[in-house]
């Protein structure tokens, strides 16, 4: 396991983050333990997440499918051996011709939720679809790991979203069937797509400020590369079936234009990928999880201040 320490404080500059917009013709849908200390409002706030170590990440990403509805199953079993058992783990069927979505809810102290999502499809007739996006969705047990190391004081929603590629159905059917109450709930709705392809990238034009200020203040604390790559030019992804709700929601990806033509082409495949950055990337969103759990809690009223 590995042994790590960081001390860093919230809201770092904006700023420090460098622009990057590519504007290509292609359209695409893009998109253990360590103790942390970190300054919230009033003081030293203490929170504690896992990582696994690299060789367990690279297994995972390695364990892919050509066939979405083995990728589902995948991701499922996962989900049951990092913990996640029925009734918290379920399955939402969509239509019978594609798989369902499987939902992974960890419980809180409270019932605001924070969304991870990734969609665990890909396009069949190119490529292996480990860039776009096994990546991203092999990822989502090993965070419920990372982040189950103790009680949180938000409850974490992990879904693996079907039929991306087809219109983000998924997410649309998983948003659409919410109750306004639910939507209501969500303090915020974290999408990974396309990743490890590069250092992580963020659509920022398409984030909510806050939760682009706390990617920046745990990149630079953890001392790992983010960047911004806006890509609303050349397609969309799950988060935004989340947006036309007001549910406030953030993309990660590592999509360049050099990179690109590797998206939806026999090019995407394992030897695709560059593991240390992918690797970075997951100890990145380890870290940026299990600071929103302390950064979204909702301010004291007055009352509750008083006391």
């Amino acid at each position: 396991m590995i042994e790590l320490d960081f001390i860093f404080e919230t809201r770092a500059n904006l700023g420090l983050m460098r622009s990057n917009t590519f504007r290509p013709r292609v359209r695409f849908c893009v998109l253990a333990g360590c103790f942390v200390l970190f300054w919230i409002q009033a003081g030293w706030a203490q929170v504690d997440f896992r990582v696994l170590d690299r060789d367990v990440i690279e297994k995972r990403l390695k364990e892919f499918s050509r066939n979405n509805a083995e990728r589902e199953s995948i991701v499922k079993q996962r989900f049951e051996q990092a913990g996640c058992k029925a009734p918290n783990l379920a399955e939402q069927s969509l239509d019978r011709k594609f798989p369902p979505n499987v939902v992974c809810v960890v419980p809180g102290e409270t019932d605001s939720v924070v969304l991870v999502g990734a969609h665990t499809d890909h396009i069949t007739d190119f490529g292996e679809g480990v860039v776009d996006n096994w990546s991203s969705a092999a990822l989502l047990p090993s965070l419920l790991y990372s982040l189950h190391s103790k009680a949180r004081h938000h409850t974490y929603t992990y879904v693996g979203f079907s039929a991306e590629e087809k219109g983000m159905l998924g997410s649309n059917y998983y948003a659409r069937n919410l109750t306004s109450e639910q939507r209501g709930r969500i303090a915020a709705m974290i999408n990974m797509d396309s990743l490890g392809l590069g250092p992580t990238k963020v659509w920022a034009s398409h984030a909510d400020d806050t939760l682009l200020r706390d990617l920046e203040s745990v990149a630079l604390m953890m001392k790992l590369p983010v960047e911004v790559v806006n890509v609303e030019d050349v397609g969309s992804t799950d988060s935004e079936s989340f947006a036309s709700y007001g549910i406030p929601r953030i993309t990660l990806h590592s999509v360049t234009q050099p990179t690109l033509r590797i998206l939806h082409t026999p090019n995407d495949r394992l030897s695709a990928i560059r593991m240390a950055d992918y690797y970075d990337s997951y100890r990145l969103i380890a870290g940026y999880l299990a600071y929103l759990d302390n950064a979204l809690k909702a301010a004291p009223t007055p009352a509750q201040t008083a006391h």
